[in-house]
């Protein structure tokens, strides 16, 4: 009896010990609902009456009043109580792109996903028309938002209104409004063809307004929007970002000879809110493997040029990675270039899976399941198989961040304090508190580890702990591809 039981418990241990070593399976599926869930949380404007993150209440419903129209809705892009259209629309661009290659891997969260791109696409549709030879590009003065600390359902700050126009350009916001509401027109093609068709019309107005007025919204707008969401990489990205779109959305000979014209000579290393060019590149890859269109093939090769950028073995890979197998980027908020990058990689693992197609890094063999592997191992960290065994997405997993930067969620909601907090009411004691938030933020993937793996979960550390639209909005399609067991 005592050596059965001690083989029992040897085998156990060695079996936990495994276990343990390489990481238990993640539930993607449940990853999946609750990053979409995160974007209830951040939603601005009057809630509807089935919002499941009840700790938020009705919040900017006087946006846009300042220049007489309504601009109520959207999202606050992070954890502060601004409505940044650039980032804003690139996130919705995400969604929807992740909906379209992804939603039939995301079971019921579909309809999450078609609600998230919905809430920012009314937004952004109103942003578009609401005057005439105007865009409207965000809501609440920056500066002074980020020095309080109150919920937004209290904000006592000016609700500055931003735009651009014909003698203020912005190419960039504009370019990516165009191509979220473009790629979002397919969303609804046929579950609701009228809004398609809203979307659609709006997407082709919205780009020729970037085409015919350009200029940089950064320099029409200066401290409005920088350093916060400044264009770094300038707005031909954008430009051929919303062409791609507007070109998958019409199969138009226009937008074809417009991506033509635009070129593909960037070569970038990265994917992210400000640059667009590898997000371009997989895009239009994917008429070269899916639709076997020669015309394409040099953004195919761009494409490929930026996944051996990307693995780590590769001869021409200029991506660092921690030593617990992180993709490193930048030191601030790293892991919304770790998502974006991880959807492209999914993406275009999969456009190689359908045509069994390889290629080569200099020495490197690549193939679909190369990819498919690097982009499982960046997933898997977020959630939880990394050196501290913390899951960088709130809510799930037994161990993740819980002083999280976030106006709403580190404060008290309305229910449990019906008092207003004002602009200063909320540092003490609830910003200095060391005391766990009192509203999970569920889904939120926050900006992620440093170089070393290390993560000191403070409120006051923004780069690391603050949540934010676009980290959410590329994860959702690698999560979904994993979700389903049709690699």
């Amino acid at each position: 009896m005592f050596r059965f039981f001690f083989f029992f418990f040897f085998f156990f241990f060695i079996f936990f010990i495994a276990n343990n070593v390489e990481g238990n399976p993640h539930n993607y599926g449940e990853a999946l609902a609750k990053s979409l869930l995160f974007f209830q949380g951040q939603r601005s404007g009057r809630l509807p009456p089935h919002q499941l993150l009840t700790w938020r209440s009705n919040s900017g419903l006087s946006d846009g009043r300042l220049a007489n129209v309504d601009l109520s809705g959207g999202y606050y892009d992070a954890g502060d109580n601004v409505k940044f259209n650039f980032p804003m629309a690139f996130t919705t661009t995400m969604l929807s792109w992740s909906t379209l290659e992804y939603g039939r891997r995301m079971g019921p969260e579909i309809q999450e996903a078609r609600a998230a791109i919905r809430w920012a696409t009314d937004y952004l549709l109103k942003c578009a028309t609401a005057t005439p030879g105007r865009l409207y590009v965000g809501v609440g003065d920056p500066n002074v938002d980020h020095k309080c600390w109150e919920r937004p359902e209290d904000m006592d700050t000016v609700r500055t209104v931003y735009w651009v126009s014909p003698d203020k350009p912005g190419s960039d916001v504009a370019g990516e409004t165009a191509a979220a509401l473009a790629a979002a027109s397919i969303v609804f093609h046929r579950i609701d063809p009228a809004y398609s068709k809203k979307l659609m019309g709006t997407a082709q107005k919205v780009f020729q307004f970037a085409l015919r007025y350009q200029g940089s919204y950064s320099s029409s707008l200066g401290s409005a929007v920088c350093p916060f969401y400044c264009s770094y990489s300038g707005y031909k990205d954008e430009l051929l970002w919303g062409a791609a779109w507007l070109f998958r959305a019409t199969n138009a000979v226009y937008y074809y000879n417009l991506i033509k014209s635009l070129g593909a000579d960037d070569e970038p290393d990265l994917f992210s809110w400000d640059n667009k060019y590898a997000g371009a590149h997989v895009l239009l890859s994917r008429r070269a493997l899916i639709h076997h269109d020669k015309n394409f093939d040099q953004y195919q090769q761009e494409a490929e040029n930026f996944m051996c950028k990307i693995l780590p073995n590769s001869p021409s890979s200029s991506t660092q990675y921690t030593q617990g197998g992180l993709m490193f980027k930048l030191p601030e908020s790293n892991l919304q270039y770790v998502t974006s990058i991880t959807f492209l990689v999914t993406t275009y693992s999969k456009y190689m899976s359908f045509t069994k197609h390889t290629f080569n890094c200099g020495n490197l063999f690549v193939t679909p399941s190369t990819l498919r592997s690097l982009a499982k191992r960046q997933v898997d960290y977020i959630l939880g198989d990394n050196p501290l065994r913390m899951s960088y997405m709130i809510g799930y997993g037994p161990y993740f961040p819980k002083r999280i930067h976030h106006r709403g969620s580190s404060l008290p909601s309305l229910t449990t304090h019906p008092q207003s907090i004002g602009c200063d009411g909320g540092f003490q004691p609830f910003f200095h508190s060391m005391s766990p938030n009192p509203n999970i933020l569920v889904g939120a993937v926050v900006g992620g580890p440093n170089q070393s793996d290390g993560f000191p979960d403070e409120r006051d550390d923004y780069s690391h702990s603050e949540p934010a639209t676009y980290i959410n909005g590329a994860i959702v399609g690698p999560l979904a591809y994993f979700a389903s067991a049709r690699h």
